[in-house]
């Protein structure tokens, strides 16, 4: 009998795991992937990525997590761009002045 006959997902699980594993984010989610992965034996990793579509190295970095007991720093805050007024730290006040000249000229031009 092969592996691949004696694990076997209902789409039931399928769709329940895949849920779950969207609704949870970062250490929490990595972490309940490798308990799925545990539960479903030799040959988890395997299924899963094919069956879910979970990436192994998420699966791994999970496992590492539940082994260590401590979870890792996700860098997602530090990822993409940086927060606009970091990079231009007038950026309020020059709309503000900005906004307060057209309201000035607005004013003139409707006394005309």
């Amino acid at each position: 009998m092969s592996l691949k006959s004696v694990i076997q997902l209902t789409e039931n699980l399928k769709s329940l795991y895949i849920k779950t594993a969207k609704k949870l984010k970062g250490s929490d989610r990595r972490q309940f992937m490798a308990e799925v992965v545990k539960g479903l034996g030799i040959g988890g990793q395997t299924l899963v990525e094919r069956e879910l579509g979970w990436n192994r190295r998420t699966i791994r970095k999970g496992m590492q997590e539940l082994e260590s007991g401590k979870p890792f720093i996700d860098g997602f805050e530090r990822s993409g761009h940086k927060r606009v007024e970091t990079k231009l730290p007038n950026l309020l006040e020059d709309i503000k002045s900005l906004y307060q000249f057209c309201m000035k000229m607005r004013q003139t031009a409707s006394n005309l």
